[in-house]
């Protein structure tokens, strides 16, 4: 009998299909270190479900499930419910809080954040939740799922668990992003072409200390490290509005602000790359003379023009002519970045699928793949 080999993390992708098979019946606690992107796998399903719900306070009477948020370390008991006399019976009954929206027929999805920061009782309350889709003795909308999240153990961050709880549930851990899972999803979702070009040339800031090796790592989240602020995949997101501000905010306060958010090893590098972006030729430009306009000699240039690209190119004819300036870069590593994010950008896949000019690079270089 043949041995499987499989790696003991599943992706973020991965887990999108995982929860809502299982979720119904098993309860998942999803673990990465901070800032991977756990919490949004909740506003993932629902975009995958075809819900318009994407945050908290979102409410639309369409969508197949309600969606429930429950911040766990911040929670007490009567945030999830309480007991109330019965006057008229002469008895004790539990009311549950509105928080699970147990007054809508709809199935739920209930997301509990950090749920071994919970205060221990609450983990107890918990626990029926987990095993029984109940709230106290009222019961989930059959086909609702439950899932938690929190921080690996060795992080150093205050997780812990009732040690017979956890044989009740499914520990997972998950991944961090490679540094093409998270330049496919910045591209998706806007983030500025200074960061994603930053994050291309520096994909050691994308490491996880647990992969080893990482002492000299100046970006990462180490654990006992004494900086609040490091490089994530959520910190590198909230940096964008630091970054497509800084024009007006000035050099200070935009480094001042990078440092408090992706740290200061971060934010010294990044600063040259800003820099750098004031003095490249725009996409509009390379297109109406992609054979004799100036190719850039730095690559972090080179890979800011790409993701330009990748965010506006419109229609075929556009993404032929620059093609020829594609062309014309001397790295192929650099032609294969733009091919690749063209590729898995929802916005411009249909694009690249369709011009000719990109199959035929494709097939001239498919060693690259």
């Amino acid at each position: 009998m043949s041995k499987v080999n499989f790696v003991n993390t599943m992706s973020i992708k991965e887990l999108r299909t995982f929860l809502p098979l299982v979720g119904s019946e098993l309860t998942p606690i999803i673990q990465s270190e901070p800032g991977c992107g756990k919490t949004s796998l909740l506003s993932m399903m629902a975009e995958d479900n075809g819900d318009k719900w994407r945050k908290v306070g979102d409410y639309y009477e369409d969508d197949t499930y309600d969606y429930i948020y429950v911040d766990c370390p911040v929670k007490d008991m009567q945030d999830i419910g309480m007991v109330i006399p019965n006057h008229e019976s002469k008895t004790l009954q539990y009311y549950v809080s509105d928080l699970f929206k147990l007054d809508s027929p709809k199935p739920k999805i209930i997301l509990l954040d950090e749920f071994m920061k919970s205060p221990k009782l609450l983990q107890v309350i918990f626990t029926r939740l987990m095993l029984e889709r109940m709230v106290g003795d009222a019961p989930l909308t059959k086909g609702s799922i439950v899932f938690g999240t929190s921080n690996n153990a060795s992080d150093g961050v205050g997780d812990n668990m009732l040690a017979h709880a956890g044989n009740r549930v499914c520990i997972v851990r998950m991944a961090k992003p490679s540094v093409n899972e998270w330049l496919e999803w910045a591209s998706a979702n806007g983030v500025s072409r200074v960061i994603r070009a930053w994050v291309t040339m520096f994909p050691r800031s994308l490491a996880s200390y647990i992969d080893g090796n990482q002492e000299d790592n100046p970006y990462i989240f180490k654990p006992n490290m004494s900086s609040l602020s490091f490089v994530s995949p959520r910190s590198l997101a909230k940096c964008d509005v630091i970054v497509k501000n800084r024009d007006v905010l000035g050099e200070n306060s935009t480094m001042c602000g990078l440092a408090g958010t992706i740290g200061h090893s971060a934010a010294g590098d990044m600063s040259a790359f800003l820099s750098l972006e004031k003095s490249l030729a725009d996409v509009k430009d390379i297109i109406k003379k992609p054979d004799t306009i100036e190719v850039p000699t730095d690559i972090s240039a080179q890979l800011m023009i790409m993701f330009q690209a990748v965010d506006s190119l419109e229609t075929q004819d556009e993404l032929s002519k620059f093609m020829v300036f594609v062309e014309r870069l001397p790295s192929s590593e650099v032609q294969a970045v733009f091919f690749t994010m063209m590729m898995r950008n929802p916005k411009s896949i249909r694009l690249a699928r369709n011009n000719q000019k990109i199959a035929t690079w494709a097939t001239n270089n498919h060693e690259l793949f």
